[in-house]
């Protein structure tokens, strides 16, 4: 029963997750980027936005090297007519311990960000979905390193990093190291924050 009470919860923090990237995400934009998010407010007055049948977006999927190889799933921007057009952010989704990559693009998440204008990115962490498990990844740095080689292997600069309950483990000591190279983050109730200190928190910068 508690297993059960976990899944549901956990399902309902994803269905949450997606709801506030397709509410937020366009807010943070800056500088040059501006007059996009007017046109694209313009818009949304005028018509009403995609339903998830009129979505039809390309899901690849890839494999990088190492210890562990890292599966990955990845849906490029589009725009209204379905043609790829350059990134106007790149976000890249981990996930919690009871589902994969597999469950952005399931949900519907993947593509709802590249009809957007944004490149998606969900990668399964080690021991989960297609990427083996490693005995390398007993601390907190050999953690942060991994990301950090997935981020670099897809060319990924000044991301928005989701963040989900197990993921954690994951991405608030790359946070607390590499914060700079982020252009946000959205934790949804990940473990492992009590291991730093409010000030620690404080410190964070994330790159505009």
């Amino acid at each position: 029963m508690n297993f059960l009470r976990n899944r549901i919860v956990v399902l309902g923090l994803v269905l949450l997750a997606t709801l506030l990237l397709y509410l937020l995400l366009p807010s943070i934009r800056q500088g040059s980027m501006e007059p996009s998010i007017k046109v694209q407010r313009m818009g949304l007055l005028a018509t009403a936005p995609p339903g998830p049948t009129a979505i039809n977006v390309s899901i690849r999927t890839g494999q990088l090297p190492g210890d562990p190889p890292l599966f990955f799933r990845e849906a490029l921007p589009v725009d209204r007519a379905g043609q790829q057009i350059l990134p106007r952010l790149q976000v890249v989704l981990l996930h919690g311990q009871a589902f994969t990559s597999k469950t952005w693009e399931q949900l519907g998440t993947m593509a709802l960000l590249a009809t957007n204008g944004y490149q998606a990115l969900a990668m399964d962490l080690p021991g989960y979905g297609k990427s083996p498990d490693s005995e390398t990844l007993k601390t907190d740095q050999s953690r942060v390193d991994l990301l950090s080689r997935f981020l670099e292997s897809l060319g990924v600069r000044a991301a928005v990093l989701l963040s989900p309950s197990m993921s954690g483990h994951y991405s608030i000591p790359f946070l607390m190291q590499n914060s700079a190279q982020l252009r946000g983050f959205i934790p949804i109730a990940p473990v492992g924050t009590r291991s730093y200190s409010p000030q620690q928190y404080k410190n964070i910068q994330v790159r505009n």
